[in-house]
């Protein structure tokens, strides 16, 4: 993606969130429905110290899964001593939390700061009032971009999180939503397709035949358009899907495991097609990294462009970025 780095992830359940919205349950999503403890960090951080790709410069200790700064105040701070600690002792370079765009304010922002918290993701979803509300977030838009206000004066790097497919979301509200991340411009941002999960709203109103999830294609299709929107004024996309699911939470929607690479593929395959030309056979060189993305799961994108007459070949190249594609013909 287009931020390298790396995470020790440490989920906190669905505590201290005052709603329950349409889409959620952090069980399935987390696989724990366990509050972790001072331990757990010390654990996760050693755990991590045994990869051979360690490397603290790029690595921060995430708290992730629940709204973070709504959580009893003690038993924040005992989470974040443990972690504050680790990134004293060099092995972590800080702290990213994930909270609820209505869970912060300048006190919290000043004891984070204290507490060696580098970076904040806001959990907005969506940036129209309607399809929060629809979806029982219990925020407003105004809420995500004064609370992106004070954490960017603070000094902290600001990601975040939206979704597409929502319920009631249309292709006017995703607009909207897309306009107003650019206005905010986030340091980083996270795009996941709405899954419906047992025992949600959004579950209910699936089997009541009112909400119909995004298909993957839609997914892929709209997910590569934002990312290339995002990407190309500065906003780094850190993630494009969920990490995983329980595989018996499932009830529908546009869940795959590659979903990001899917994208990625999309990606590569919209710009050959508008860099290419006359039909015929031609030679297309990627970063090393982006071959079996340019080909396309099981061929794919190959195949597509065979079927538009493009015969073409997939070759690395050095010094080419990453997405990044050269063509040549062959004669």
């Amino acid at each position: 993606m287009s931020l390298k780095h790396a995470n020790i992830s440490i989920f906190v359940p669905h505590i201290g969130c005052p709603n329950k919205c349409s889409f959620c349950n952090q069980r399935y999503i987390t696989g724990t429905a366990k509050a972790p403890r001072e331990n757990d960090v010390l654990k996760a951080v050693k755990a991590a110290k045994t990869s051979p790709k360690f490397n603290p410069e790029v690595t921060e200790i995430a708290f992730f899964g629940g709204s973070f700064t709504a959580i009893n105040r003690n038993y924040m701070l005992t989470l974040l001593k443990a972690a504050s600690k680790a990134v004293e002792e060099g092995n972590a370079k800080g702290i990213r939390i994930s909270t609820r765009p209505d869970a912060i304010d300048e006190e919290i922002l000043s004891l984070l700061k204290e507490y060696k918290v580098t970076a904040i993701e806001l959990g907005a979803q969506s940036l129209d009032n309607k399809v929060l509300k629809l979806n029982n977030r219990g925020h407003s838009v105004s809420d995500v971009v004064k609370a992106s206000k004070l954490i960017k004066d603070y000094g902290f790097e600001l990601g975040l999180q939206i979704m597409t497919g929502l319920f009631g979301e249309t292709e006017e509200s995703i607009s909207k939503t897309a306009q107003k991340v650019i206005a905010i411009k986030p340091d980083t941002l996270r795009i996941y397709p709405t899954i419906v999960l047992k025992d949600t709203y959004l579950a209910a109103l699936y089997s009541d035949k009112i909400y119909q999830p995004q298909s993957l294609e839609e997914a892929v299709e709209l997910c590569s358009y934002l990312y290339e929107k995002f990407t190309s004024v500065g906003i780094r996309v850190i993630r494009l899907g969920l990490h995983s699911i329980e595989e018996n939470a499932y009830i529908a929607g546009p869940w795959h495991p590659a979903f990001s690479e899917l994208c990625q593929s999309r990606i590569m395959l919209n710009k050959a097609l508008n860099m290419l030309e006359d039909k015929g056979n031609y030679k297309i060189f990627v970063n090393k990294s982006d071959v079996s993305k340019m080909i396309g799961q099981r061929k794919t994108n190959i195949e597509i462009l065979k079927e538009k007459g493009y015969n073409c070949k997939v070759s690395p190249l050095e010094n080419l970025n990453e997405l990044e594609i050269e063509i040549e013909r062959e004669v």
